[in-house]
This record gives structure tokens, C-alpha cells and sequence, in this order.
């Protein structure tokens, strides 16, 4: 199993990126990878890191999009793999309605469609085989629709990228989980549960069992302590965040997920409260076994058991998130 570090949108203090991703190469990490919401981008930061890193996979942990055409995405993953001597991981995600339309302006429908054709683009564009064209439901390349000035020609890249490049999906919808084993290299599940991702995944099951070379770099959150009790609490606001206030009521991807792993009564009262405006009441109604199961917490002898149980899943990868430099090492003598 591999370990990464993953930065959020909110740590932009570029010393101290630099100095833990160069910290996470020395103790062997295998990648870093950055975010983006409706702030930052998650393409600057990880430039940032690459000039002052040498080995280290780069990645994004996502780039949306919405927020790139297909030909840009391409263009800023064949340029960064280049200048960082093909180091470069590019994951992609479609992110929710709320960000989607409130943020980028577009139409949160047909995802599965779009992100189809939004992968096939980008993959013909870095095989570089033929000038791209492209005419489907959702992207017309050249352009053929109205306004259009009939000037527009299939083009190539002016230069050559890493025809296999890897493109890893964010996915947790059963749909979603069952294209990405089709059309991507990897995953990004956020929430993976090594105890129930069965129950999640569905009829993927098979899909991800089968594809040997398929990559489940799973993002969790470590908290190490003597009182494991405290340490639940310290990442119950984190999870009540997203299955309860990411996503309007219906529409909440992440609580969907909740119910999958069996939690349909906490899922609810957590979305309830949640958008009630009564935050600390929703993170207070996250279950123990819930946190247990899609993180690390607790003193490290409890963690090295919890680990030993994600070995046994299909994750290849664990994508940590924490500024410690002494959780960062602790996580490397357990792991690697």
C-alpha cells in the first residue's frame, strides 16, 4: 500500500506546502495532491510544490470539470507532467450542483454523459494520433453550433504528451463508480470504508476485483491520540459537513453514501440538523462506528490495526490530510 498527502484549498501558506511535501518525499510517500472549491485553484499550488520536489507523484484531488473545457484540462496536464519530468496524476471530478451551477455557471445535468465525453476528449487529445474532433451530446470540437463562424479546424497538440497519463475519477454514486472502472485509471472515493465498500459499490464490486492495474487512492483523515473518544470528535464536524451540508436535501451524494455503509437514521438526523443551522448538534450525531470506519483515530497501536484492515481491501493507495510533520512520520513507519 502507497501513501499521499493531501492539501486542502484552505492551506495556501506556500513555505509550509513546500516544506511537508518535501518531508512527504523524504519519508517515502508516494504523491501529493491538492483541492478546489470555489477558491483556489488546485493547479497553482501543485506547480508550486513540483519546482521544489524531485520524485514525488503530483496529483489533483480534483481539478472540476466544469470549470475547464476539456482541451484546457489537457493542455495544463500535458504541460505540468512535462516540466515535472512525468510526475503528474490528473484527477477529475464533476463536483455537485450547488458549485457546479452556483459557481461555474453551467448545467449540473447528464453527468455521467458529460464526464463520458469529457474523459474521451482529454485521452485523444494526449494520444496526439489525429487533429481532435469531436461531436457529441455535450462537446462539439470544432464547433459547429449557433453563432459559430465556420472557421474552426480539427487541430493537434503543439506538443507531445505522456500518451498513458493517468486520470483518476472522484466518484461514490454506484453509476458513477461503474463508469469510472470503465474509462478511468484510478479513483478518488472520498468516505471509503474498507469494512462496507461492498455495500457501496454494488455491482463494481466485481469490476474493481477484476481490474488488476485499476488504482483506489482513497483520501482519509488521521487523528492520532492516547483518548480515542477525542479524537472522534476532533473529525465529526468534517464528516457532518459533507453528509450533512454538501448538497441540498436529495441531492447530497455524500449522505446518499452514508445510507449505503447502513447508516440511514444518523444520515438523516445529520442532514437535518445540519442545514437547520445547528452545526455542533449534527457533528455530535455522527456515529463512533462511522468515523472508525473511514478514518484513522486514536493512539497508534489502535491505528496499526485499523491499517492492517484497509490492507486487506482494495485500496491502493492512502491519501492523508494533516500538517503534522510527526502524524506524517508516524503514518510512514505504519504503512510503507
Amino acid at each position: 500500500m502507497k501513501l499521499g498527502l493531501s492539501f486542502m484549498y484552505t492551506q495556501l501558506e506556500a513555505n509550509r506546502m513546500v516544506s511537508a511535501a518535501q518531508r512527504a518525499e523524504a519519508l517515502g510517500f508516494d504523491s501529493i495532491w491538492t483541492a478546489e472549491a470555489y477558491g483556489s485553484d488546485a493547479v497553482v499550488p501543485l506547480t508550486w510544490m513540483a519546482a521544489h520536489t524531485e520524485r514525488i507523484r503530483l496529483g489533483t484531488g480534483i481539478m472540476q470539470m466544469p470549470g475547464r473545457t476539456p482541451a484546457t484540462t489537457a493542455m495544463t496536464a500535458s504541460t505540468l507532467d512535462e516540466m515535472s519530468g512525468g510526475r503528474f496524476i490528473l484527477g477529475l471530478g464533476l463536483s455537485g450542483p450547488q458549485v457546479v451551477e452556483g459557481w461555474h455557471g453551467q448545467a449540473s445535468t447528464k453527468p455521467l454523459g458529460r464526464t463520458r465525453e469529457y474523459v474521451a476528449i482529454v485521452r485523444e487529445i494526449l494520444r496526439r494520433q489525429a487533429p481532435l474532433e469531436h461531436h457529441g451530446e455535450h462537446y462539439d470540437i470544432p464547433y459547429t453550433g449557433p453563432g459559430t463562424t465556420g472557421l474552426g479546424k480539427p487541430l493537434k497538440s503543439t506538443i507531445r504528451p505522456r500518451e498513458d497519463l493517468p486520470i483518476y475519477l472522484a466518484a461514490i454514486g454506484p453509476k458513477n463508480l461503474k463508469l469510472t472502472t470503465e474509462i478511468a485509471d484510478g479513483l478518488l472515493p472520498i468516505f471509503f470504508n474498507p469494512a462496507r465498500w461492498r455495500d457501496a459499490f454494488g455491482e463494481t464490486t466485481e469490476a474493481i476485483i477484476d481490474r488488476q492495474e485499476f488504482e483506489i487512492a482513497a483520501p482519509v483523515r488521521v487523528a492520532l491520540g492516547a483518548d480515542v473518544q477525542a479524537c472522534r470528535d476532533q473529525l465529526k464536524p468534517w464528516v457532518a459537513l459533507y453528509v450533512g451540508g454538501m448538497g441540498a436535501r436529495g441531492r447530497n451524494y455524500y449522505n446518499d453514501l452514508a445510507c449505503r455503509y447502513g447508516y440511514e437514521e444518523a444520515a438523516a438526523t445529520i442532514q437535518d440538523l445540519y442545514l437547520s443551522g445547528a452545526k455542533e448538534a449534527a457533528a455530535a450525531a455522527v456515529p463512533d462506528e462511522l468515523v472508525d470506519e473511514v478514518a484513522f483515530v486514536g493512539p497508534r497501536e489502535r491505528v496499526a490495526d485499523q491499517i492492517e484492515r484497509w490492507k486487506e481491501s482494495p485500496a491502493t493507495s492512502l491519501i492523508i490530510s494533516t500538517p503534522s510533520s510527526s502524524v506524517m512520520e508516524t503514518m510512514a513507519e505504519l504503512v510503507l
